[in-house]
């Protein structure tokens, strides 16, 4: 069974920031891609960042120059870095990630979310 909790998220003035975390646990082989989605109210779901291995980071335009993601592969964690907040930012916030599992298949996993909100 394979697990993503997402942690960091809250309230938070516009213009200032959050960490989010992600670790996955559990019977993982190795892990292809982790990213964060996010899902606005009255708003569809959206990739927000994604780093696959070996490759550079994905952003969402509304990201770049805001948002940094990073990964840890000896933690199974992905982080991300969020500056400049804005009300427009407000969303729940979904890890995400391309793994295979020690019985052989590649799956795409979510997390429960966590929910960011940028108000004063």
């Amino acid at each position: 069974q394979v697990r993503l909790v997402e942690s960091g998220g809250g309230l938070v003035q516009p213009g200032g920031s959050l960490r989010l975390s992600c670790e996955a646990s559990g019977s993982i082989f190795s892990i292809k891609s982790m990213g964060w989605f996010r899902r606005a109210p009255g708003k569809e779901r959206e990739l927000v960042a994604s780093q696959t291995s070996g490759g550079p980071p994905i952003y969402d335009d509304s990201a770049k120059g805001r948002f940094t993601i990073s990964r840890d592969d000896a933690k199974k964690t992905v982080y991300l870095q969020m500056n400049d907040l804005k009300p427009e930012d407000t969303a729940v916030y979904y890890c995400s990630a391309v793994l295979t599992s020690s019985s052989g298949y590649v799956l795409k996993h979510w997390g429960q979310g966590t929910q960011v909100t940028v108000s004063s």
